[in-house]
């Protein structure tokens, strides 16, 4: 259900601005402030009754495991980390690509696909007390980091 309604908010957003009611480049920005609220929202709901985490990487250990099997339904492949505060989280198989990682001709429509789930990496790390900057890159469908 959830992979029907990602989907269909994508191709709203971006079918309003081939109308003219918006801009292309604002519907990423929209998209990924909606993925921020809703992780917030979940974030809360995971953590209330966990204990406090120890440093970043406990955190980003949580949102590998826990958050993201809840909303994708499998862990984050792999965690890497340069000890500095930069994380590089890579879903070999990520569910909101498998159905268009056909072919090498969709690798350009990706990014609008990873807007959503930026956001909400952002948004739990946000109601976590760490302060980021979430990008996306896929090279090969449907595995992106």
């Amino acid at each position: 259900l959830f992979l029907l309604l990602h989907g269909e908010m994508v191709a709203g957003l971006y079918r309003a601005a081939e109308q003219g009611e918006g801009e292309n480049g604002r519907c990423t920005t929209k998209l990924e402030s909606m993925g921020f609220r809703v992780g917030q929202g979940l974030i809360e709901r995971f953590t209330k009754d966990t204990a406090r985490f120890k440093d970043e990487l406990d955190i980003m250990k949580f949102i590998c495991k826990d958050f993201w099997t809840t909303v994708f339904k499998k862990q984050i492949d792999n965690l890497r980390t340069n000890h500095q505060g930069i994380y590089v989280l890579q879903d070999n198989k990520f569910r909101l690509l498998t159905q268009m990682s056909a072919g090498k001709q969709y690798l350009e429509h990706a990014p609008k696909y990873l807007a959503f789930t930026c956001g909400l990496i952002r948004g739990g790390l946000s109601n976590l007390g760490i302060k980021s900057i979430v990008t996306a890159e896929v090279s090969s469908m449907p595995a992106c980091k």
